[in-house]
């Protein structure tokens, strides 16, 4: 094929999306000097071509998916997302525009010589067809042919349009039938695919449908030779068009339209009316025909012989009439493998097809060019299909609607294409003149080539742009994710020993909102060789006790995610959170406070399968749900920290004169307390149960004795130079931030405040146990929790048994080879009756014991 140049005239810009228009859903049609031109937004748009001019802007409720031009009807149909069809009258449509010239409006979109007043909102009423499952349709003289996308399949029906004058809704459904390839997804409420089909017609020379009713890509009529071998006999008999549906699974279907008809009245098997031409294995984009062959001199009508289709990333079937050996004739098919991805395409005269990809715009000859067959060369086949295509580029990138118009110069083809920024062009081709001949040089063809040049410049300059973008980003997300292995290989190598990225977790009281509130600050510091940079951020879940218990703690925990920015080896980050009391001044304990680093997948990978540049193509929003894991990211648990009732604990009594704690949050009272309170006076006595319990009730008590051994090995020598019973006391308190003033006073015993503000007394003493070993007597230090609240008195015990099984399980192999199992360690705990916490004793021990003894 010769050197194609192109002449590109921008006509207007239109309003896009910040990343550009994606392919699929813009259209552009042309009726004489008039261009419809959808962007897939609400608007459809109409440009005067002579004048130059937008003469009309029309908004619908709803995402346009498709448009079609009825001709003869005078008539524009458009499919809005999720809505349905909607007719409108040009011819009305442009008596409203004339009316409206002389009004002032409000419009909320203008560009280009659009003015306010040409803004016209599409009636409701102008909907034909409700149906929130359609996908596409087609438009045949007086037939109205749907794709809806169905739970389970795809559904073809047909409906009969109104006649000129008559009611705008559809006369009712004809007929209807599914297609045997279900939808992709699981069989639920369908989700809005991410490419939309394709149907076309396509029919016979003798049928009573004209051509030229239909105005757009979806109507051809083919040669009678090679409709009868597609589509069988009966389809040749009834002179009845065909309907081809190309779906996004790759399927090729098609469906007689006569037979649909007659279903309608007897239904019978509606397998038997579909029938599967091909499968290209890729969304199908395109369904197109066009004449391959040379006309004879006689001859007026050019029906197409060929038909061909395309599939998103290139693949192509062309299918043609052919003779074999034997003299028969036989459909040939032949597959095509062109660049991709493909976005649009359209087919032209001489044999030409012109498809759009990201980087260019290309056109390829399937012609024989007039050249007859000779059997002895087999690069062309029995039916002059080429055996390869070679596409020639045209130097325009970026077009994401395309369209052969009907005002193209004699021996040349005019193509309509509408940009991925918004800019509608025509492009004109001179298919007659291989080779161009001198002309005289004149003052306007110099301004002319100039502006060729500058406009050829500024197409591949726009190409080179996107795809540098493009590179860029894709480097940039490798570079992401090599640092995030990096990252993701220090830390699970270093479970034993210091973490490379470590994340502690301490408490302490403030006041917030006139109310003192537990507040949580998680410090994480990168002690690595590596930055944590776009894509980390750090997850905190908090879970409390009343939580742990339920069935979905998870989904029911509270998780704070703070995206980590820019945190460089030898940085600090801090997070302080609230951990309660809640609204009912309640603080469920213990709580857990888990910390953990997410790698956002998609935050960092999905930029680079998805660029946002004007070059957007459907298929890259697909991308990320098929290449990224279902979770969208990568979890890297960093600590687990426990906040119980002796990390909560405050002591006020404690405080120097200079640092007088804050005031405390009183004790949740009672409603019913208040009210009986305020009706006795202030010189009565209050009777409600809490009070009734402080006035008669001793405290609840809890006592642990625990071998003096086991506390001594546990301490160790960080406590040396005080007492035991002081050294227990600190060790207990060490997450405490009361715990230097304790160690400064050498206490063993202290007074403390729970979070609901009752009262919390721990006693630590050396006791001797007699009674459990018949070694002799065991030295032993007792813990005793005293409490007038049961459940405080609890959480401090649960508190202290934690401390101790994880004291138990860190030194029970070191205890074996030091010898103190050899001279016995003991735990005893359990809950002393009322009235005995004066001269406890293990025969006073309750039902709730443990007893260890070696």
């Amino acid at each position: 094929m010769a050197d194609l140049a192109p002449q590109v005239n921008y006509l207007a810009g239109f309003c896009c999306p910040l990343g550009g228009l994606a392919a699929g859903k813009p259209r552009v049609l042309c009726l004489g000097a008039e261009i419809f031109l959808s962007t897939g937004s609400e608007l459809v748009y109409v440009y005067d071509q002579e004048a130059g001019l937008l003469t009309a802007v029309y908004r619908f409720p709803g995402q346009v998916w498709h448009l079609e031009l009825l001709a003869l009807r005078r008539a524009l149909y458009v499919l809005c997302a999720h809505r349905g069809i909607y007719c409108m009258s040009l011819d009305q449509a442009s008596r409203s525009v004339s009316q409206d010239d002389g009004d002032d409006g409000d419009s909320e979109d203008s560009q280009d010589g659009e003015s306010p007043s040409r803004m016209i909102p599409v009636d409701p009423d102008a909907c034909v067809l409700h149906d929130a499952t359609l996908c596409t349709f087609t438009v045949l003289d007086n037939l109205l042919i749907t794709l809806a996308q169905g739970p389970a399949r795809w559904k073809v029906q047909l409906f009969e349009c109104p006649c000129p004058g008559e009611d705008p809704l559809l006369k009712g459904q004809i007929g209807e039938v599914e297609l045997s390839t279900p939808p992709a997804g699981s069989p639920r409420e369908p989700a809005a695919p991410y490419f939309l089909p394709v149907l076309c017609c396509m029919s016979p020379p003798g049928s009573r449908v004209a051509h030229s009713h239909l105005h757009g890509s979806r109507g051809f009529t083919l040669e009678e030779t090679l409709f009868g071998l597609l589509f069988g006999t009966d389809a040749s008999l009834l002179e009845s068009p065909v309907i081809l549906c190309g779906l996004p699974d790759g399927q090729l279907c098609c469906v007689v339209l006569q037979t649909l008809v007659t279903s309608g009245l007897a239904p019978g098997d509606s397998k038997a009316l579909v029938k599967i031409l091909h499968h290209l294995e890729e969304p199908v984009v395109f369904i197109g025909a066009l004449r391959t062959e040379p006309l004879a001199e006689d001859v007026e009508d050019s029906h197409s012989d060929c038909l061909v289709a395309l599939g998103h990333h290139g693949r192509t079937l062309a299918v043609k009439a052919s003779w074999d050996e034997a003299g028969n004739l036989v459909p040939e098919l032949r597959e095509y493998c062109l660049p991709g991805p493909v976005l649009c395409a359209a087919c032209g005269g001489g044999g030409r097809m012109y498809h759009s990809t990201p980087s260019d715009l290309c056109v390829v000859d399937l012609a024989r060019g007039g050249t007859p067959w000779d059997p002895m060369q087999p690069d062309t086949g029995p039916g002059g299909l080429p055996s390869l295509l070679c596409p020639a580029s045209l130097s325009v990138c970026s077009v994401v609607t395309l369209s052969v118009s009907s005002r193209a110069p004699e021996g040349g083809t005019e193509l309509l294409a509408l940009s991925a920024k918004g800019r509608l062009m025509t492009c004109r081709l001179d298919l007659n003149s291989e080779t161009p001949s001198p002309t005289r040089v004149t003052a306007a063809n110099t301004g002319r080539k100039i502006k060729e040049l500058l406009s050829g410049i500024g197409t591949v300059s726009e190409r080179v742009s996107f795809l540098k973008k493009a590179v860029d980003q894709r480097n940039k997300a490798l570079m992401c994710l090599n640092e995030a292995m990096n990252v993701s290989c220090a830390l699970l190598s270093s479970r034993e020993g210091p973490r490379p990225i470590s994340c502690t977790t301490t408490t302490t009281w403030s006041r917030l909102q006139l109310q003192d509130m537990l507040m949580a600050t998680c410090l994480l510091e990168n002690s690595s060789d590596f930055s944590l940079d776009r894509g980390w951020a750090l997850c905190i879940q908090v879970l409390t006790s009343s939580r742990a218990l339920e069935l979905d703690s998870a989904s029911s925990a509270v998780t704070y995610t703070i995206p980590v920015d820019r945190l460089g080896p030898g940085s600090r980050r801090e997070v302080t959170l609230p951990l309660g009391p809640g609204e009912d001044g309640m603080l469920d304990l213990p709580v857990t406070v888990s910390c953990a680093l997410f790698y956002s997948l998609r935050e960092v990978v999905g930029g680079a399968l998805t660029p946002s540049d004007c070059s957007k193509d459907p298929s890259l929003d697909m991308c990320p749900l098929d290449v990224l894991p279902e979770q969208e990211g990568i979890c890297l648990p960093l600590s687990e920290h426990t906040v119980d009732m002796l990390q909560c604990l405050r002591f006020p009594s404690l405080a120097t004169p200079h640092m007088q704690a804050p005031s405390l949050l009183s004790p949740v009272s009672d409603p019913v307390d208040t009210f009986l309170g305020a009706c006795l006076g202030p010189g009565s006595k209050p009777a409600g149960p809490a009070s009734l319990r402080a006035a008669y009730l001793p405290p609840s008590v809890a006592a642990i004795k625990v071998s003096a051994e086991l506390l001594r090995a546990t301490v160790g020598d960080s406590y040396s130079g005080v007492s035991l019973c002081c050294a227990t006391l600190q060790w207990l308190l060490a997450e405490n931030a009361a715990v230097d003033i304790v160690r400064a006073r050498a206490l063993s015993s202290v007074q403390g405040v729970a979070p609901d503000g009752t009262d919390v007394h721990l006693i630590i003493r050396e006791v001797a146990v007699t009674d459990l070993c018949p070694a002799g007597p065991l030295q032993a230090v007792e813990i005793q929790v005293e409490s007038s609240s049961l459940a405080n008195m609890c959480q401090a015990h649960h508190a202290i048994i934690g401390r101790m099984q994880v004291c138990q399980s860190v030194l029970g192999s070191v205890g074996k080879s030091a010898g103190w199992w050899e001279h016995g360690t003991m735990v005893v705990c359990g809950y002393l009756p009322q009235g005995s916490q004066d001269n406890p004793s293990t025969s006073s021990l309750g039902s709730h014991m443990h007893v260890s003894c070696r």
